[in-house]
Formats: C-alpha cells, sequence, structure tokens
C-alpha cells in the first residue's frame, strides 16, 4: 500500500511506540501535522515556543527509559530549537528532533524559512541526517532511533523537507538496524574488570564517584548492591543525583564546585577513585593540576571511550555499558569480599570531615533558601520529581532535597540552562502522569519560558512553581560580590512582575511567602488543596544568600570557601 510520506513519519514513530509529542506547527510540517491528526495512538502537545518543545521532550527522557520527541517546523522553528538541542547533547540525553525544511527543489536557494539545519545543528547533536528520498525515510527514522538510545545517547535530528512528506511510498519499517561505522561497545574488557577489583581489594582510602551515566544506563540498584558489598564511601555529581541513595550512611553528599566538605575531601586525598558514568569535568575536580597532587589509582567505567583520560589520567580504562560493567564486578568480588583494614581508619577521617556540617545556614527574619528546600523535601516526603532551572535555586535544590532514586532530578548540568524548569515539568508529567512535579526556579530563570504557563493550562499540568525571588540574578550577584568587589553589573532585577496576577492571568493559583512560619503551609497547601493545579509559589528570599560550600574557579577541591570564612 501505498502512503505519503508524512504518514510514514508517522507510522514510523507508532512503530517506535512513541506515545507523547511536543512540537509547534509550521508551514513545512503541515503534511506531518495533518497525518498526526488522522490518528489516536500519538498524543502531541502544543507548547508556547519551539524551545519549550525540546526541554519537554528532554525532560520526557530523562524522567522514564524513552526516547523524547520534538517535532518544529523549518528556518526559525530549527533555531528556536538549538538551545535545548545543545542541553540534551551536554547531557547525553536521548532524543529525537523532526525538522521541517523547505522542498528539496528549494534548497540553497534562500527559499522562505529555509536554513541550514544540518550545518547548524551539527555540533550539538549525536548525528543528523537530511532526508533526500521518500524510500530513504523510514530506514532513517530506525537509524535516528538507534542511535539516540544506544552507546552513550544523545539528541538526533532528522531534517525533511516538505515534499518528501508529500510523495508516495510503500512502508516498511526494519525490525532491526545494523550500521558498519556504529557499533558501541557495551560489555566491558574481563582483563580489565579483574584489574579494577584486585585495586579495589588493596584500597585503603577509596570512593566511589559516580554520574549520569549510572542513571542513564539504569545502574542505580546495581551500583548500590556494588557500594554495600564494598562499604566504600559514595558521592555523586549534579547529574548523578539520585543514583545512589542520598539517605544511606555511605553517602557522602555530592562533591564539586558546590559540594559537601567531606565530599571533596574524601575525593581529593583518596588513593582509589572508582569512577562510574561520570566524566571528571571542570566543575567536579577543580583544577586538575591541584587534584593531580596526591597520588592515586583511577578505574573509570564509560560507554563513551573519548571520556575517559580526558582530563584526569586513567590507570584502569573500562569501557562499557556500566550496568554490564557493575554486573561484572560483583560477579568477581563475590560474598566474601573484604576491605583494607585501613578503610576503617578513612571512615573515620570522612566522620570527622562530616562534623564541620559544612550545609548548615542560619534562619533569621528573612526566608533562606536552603529553609525552603528543606521543607520542600519534608511536604513532599522525598517522593517528588524536582525539576530546575539553573542557578543558586539549582544548587539549593541539589543540595537540601534528598534524592532517593534515580530519574527523579531533572537539570540542566552540562550547558546550564535557564529556562528549562517549567517545560521540564511538563516533560515529565507526560512521562509520568500521577507524579507529584516541583519546578524549582529563580526570578530570572522562570522568565525565560514563563509563556509555558499557557501550555500547562491547556493541559492541566499541576506543576508547582518555586520561585526563589531575591530579586537579582543570584548567581550573578555571588560572584560579583566576591571576586568583582560588589560592583553589581546587570545582575539586579529592578522591573520584576507580580508574579501571582501573572500566575491568575494565566488561569493558575499564585501565592506569595514573605515570612519564614509561611514556607511549610504554603506548601502543604499546593500540594494538598491544590493538588490538580499549577501553584505558582513565589518566595521572597534573603537577597544575599549566597550557595556554600565553594570552590572558586581555577582553585582546588580542598581549597573551598565555606559560609563559616566569611
Amino acid at each position: 500500500m501505498m502512503i505519503s510520506g508524512a504518514e510514514i513519519v508517522i507510522r514510523c514513530l507508532q512503530e517506535e511506540k512513541v506515545d507523547c509529542v511536543f512540537g509547534y506547527p509550521g508551514g513545512s510540517v503541515l503534511h506531518i501535522y495533518d497525518a498526526l491528526f488522522k490518528q489516536d495512538q500519538i498524543k502531541h502537545v502544543l507548547v508556547r515556543h519551539e524551545q519549550a518543545a525540546v526541554h519537554a521532550a528532554d525532560a520526557f527522557s530523562r524522567s522514564s527509559q524513552k526516547v523524547g520527541v520534538a517535532l518544529v517546523t523549518s528556518g526559525p522553528g530549527v533555531t528556536n530549537t538549538v538551545t535545548g538541542i545543545a542541553t540534551a547533547y551536554m547531557d547525553s540525553i536521548p532524543m529525537v528532533v523532526l525538522t521541517g525544511q523547505v522542498p528539496s527543489f528549494y534548497i540553497g536557494q534562500d527559499a522562505f524559512q529555509e536554513c541550514d539545519t544540518v550545518g547548524i545543528t551539527r555540533p550539538c547533536v549525536k548525528h543528523n541526517f537530511l532526508v533526500k528520498d521518500v524510500k530513504d525515510l523510514a530506514l532513517t527514522i530506525k537509524k535516528a532511533f538507534h542511535i539516540a538510545a544506544t552507546g552513550r545517547p544523545g539528541p538526533v535530528v532528522v531534517d525533511i523537507p516538505k515534499d518528501i512528506t508529500a510523495q508516495m511510498c510503500e512502508f516498511e519499517y526494519p525490525k532491526s538496524i545494523q550500521m558498519r561505522s556504529y557499533n558501541p561497545v557495551v560489555k566491558g574488557h574481563l582483563g580489565q574488570i579483574k584489574k579494577a577489583v584486585q585495586i579495589l581489594k588493596e584500597a585503603k582510602r577509596p570512593i566511589i564517584y559516580a554520574g549520569g551515566g549510572a542513571i542513564l544506563s539504569d545502574a542505580a540498584d546495581k551500583l548500590t548492591q556494588l557500594a554495600h558489598k564494598l562499604k566504600f564511601p559514595v558521592t555523586n555529581t549534579l547529574m548523578g543525583l539520585g543514583s545512589y541513595p542520598a539517605t544511606d550512611k555511605q553517602f557522602v553528599g555530592m562533591l564539586g564546585m558546590h559540594g559537601t566538605f567531606e565530599a571533596n575531601n574524601a575525593m581529593h586525598y583518596s588513593d582509589v577513585i572508582l569512577a562510574v558514568g561520570a566524566r571528571f569535568d571542570d566543575r567536579v575536580i577543580g583544577n586538575p593540576e591541584h587534584f593531580g597532587e596526591e597520588k592515586r589509582r583511577v578505574i573509570h567505567i564509560d560507554i563513551d571511550p573519548s571520556s575517559i583520560s580526558k582530563r584526569v589520567k586513567v590507570d584502569v580504562p573500562i569501557v562499557g555499558n556500566v550496568a554490564d560493567v557493575i554486573d561484572e564486578l560483583l560477579k568477581l568480588i563475590g560474598s566474601d569480599f573484604k576491605t583494607d583494614p585501613d578503610v576503617d581508619n578513612w571512615w573515620k577521617q570522612i566522620d570527622e570531615w562530616r562534623s564541620r556540617d559544612s550545609l548548615r545556614y542560619k534562619q533569621g527574619e528573612h526566608i533562606m533558601p536552603q529553609f525552603v528546600m528543606e521543607k520542600l523535601y519534608e511536604v513532599t516526603r522525598g517522593d517528588a520529581f524536582i525539576t530546575s532551572d539553573v542557578g543558586q535555586h539549582q544548587m539549593f535544590a541539589a543540595q537540601y532535597y534528598k534524592f532517593d532514586k534515580p530519574r527523579r532530578w531533572i537539570n540542566s548540568g552540562g550547558l546550564g540552562t535557564m529556562g528549562v524548569g517549567l517545560p521540564y515539568g511538563m516533560g515529565v508529567l507526560m512521562a509520568n502522569p500521577d507524579a507529584q512535579v516541583a519546578c524549582v526556579t529563580g526570578e530570572g530563570s522562570i522568565q525565560m519560558c514563563i509563556q509555558e504557563l499557557s501550555t500547562c493550562k491547556q493541559y492541566g499540568f499541576p506543576i508547582k512553581i518555586i520561585n526563589l525571588n531575591n530579586g537579582m540574578l543570584g548567581m550573578v550577584r555571588q560572584w560579583q560580590e566576591m571576586f568583582y568587589s560588589k560592583r553589581y553589573s546587570q545582575s539586579y532585577v529592578t522591573s520584576l512582575p507580580d508574579f501571582v496576577k501573572l500566575a491568575e492571568a494565566y488561569g493558575h493559583v499564585g501565592m506569595k511567602i514573605e515570612r519564614p512560619e509561611d514556607v511549610e503551609p504554603a506548601l502543604r497547601k499546593a500540594f494538598t488543596e491544590h493538588k490538580n493545579d499549577l501553584v505558582f509559589m513565589d518566595f521572597i528570599i534573603d537577597p544575599v544568600a549566597n550557595v556554600f560550600p565553594m570552590v572558586a574557579a581555577g582553585k582546588g577541591l580542598t581549597e573551598m570557601i565555606l559560609a563559616e570564612d566569611l
């Protein structure tokens, strides 16, 4: 049976069991939208800006085990997605972005709403395609989903000219795919894994350092099992939070620029590091020269060989899927593994560092943002999906909300994209319809995609927005205070809207909270009385609250600035 290219696109998505697409229509994709209209298997969420479509598809993937899908038109539709694509690329999120293109016979003629989609997106995708023949459409989409979800995941763009969607073709969707030039390694080298086990047995000051790869490979349970067998301390990157239970006694907290005193010291002074799906990025280890001062052996498990020894010399590289490699480690370690006796002294040292309580703060007459996060954790019992924008509020959420489960902490780690929080909440709710979702944001970030309050109204997304409002760009102000002699250049936001009225204008519930004693009651009211409503909670917080601990740019992990030092 002959069907159109547009119908082939929809049939391909159905074959991939896609149940939700986020998008915004335009001329080049109208054939696809018409085919979408004629079926009821795939739901479509109409965003108010293409950037939000990609962010929502990104969060749909982060909060599930599925590939997120976005659909946008050509020209400005495509260019509006680039920030979202780059965000997903930096955090290795599997996603397929279907983009419209002008008719193929117009490409290169500066046609209306034409742009070089392949060229523009090439630096921030795992791969991209321009479909030139309707007969290649099904195979190309199959390849896109395969590439996005396997190996080190990432976004894949499929650019489809309008005339291709109108042409007729027989439909046959490949049941499997093999690509000669793309065969990611899954199983780790057994000899390397055996070397790793021997080093782990000899470790006197060990640490397990787990990142986002442990979550993306669905290895959280296995990682916990491994840590309990080894009895080693565990630290997480920002992207790795939830890969190991934050309430477990072996967890020493997040490490890095705003990591805990105990996590950063344990990482720096360790003699063996077991790195699991992490990449030793600049926000984690600080100055590489400072980090290299201590002699240690590093075991690095990662699906991406290019991430190994990129910033830190690795002694035992293990290329493979994290979950599969941990399986092999568990088999080789067995039930009779015994740690070196010196590990007990290591734990005593860690407990001494812990006693500094580097996250303590004082709650005065102004609402402290840390207090809001602690109360949010209590009210939601630690079971909510927390989406976050980027800034101080992101760090406060990471530090004070204890993530015991993977895929509950949804934030932009690598690119640090402001504006993601609200569309992230939309994506989470499409993947997890009955979930509690809180969007932790600031008065600067929330305005970057605030138009999605309209989308939330249309689809009834009951997101609870936690706006930590200090009247300025908080993280910028903190750096200007500490490193620019308090020259607050363009960090003040002096024309803020009335967020309560703004939320109400979109048909939602708005609250303004100005006193510490009103924080918990407001949160409980939002999550109980307004369980099915979007509630915009505008918390007026201490305008000069800073995030501590802090490792300044160019400094090492042991050169932390603590609140007590100021």
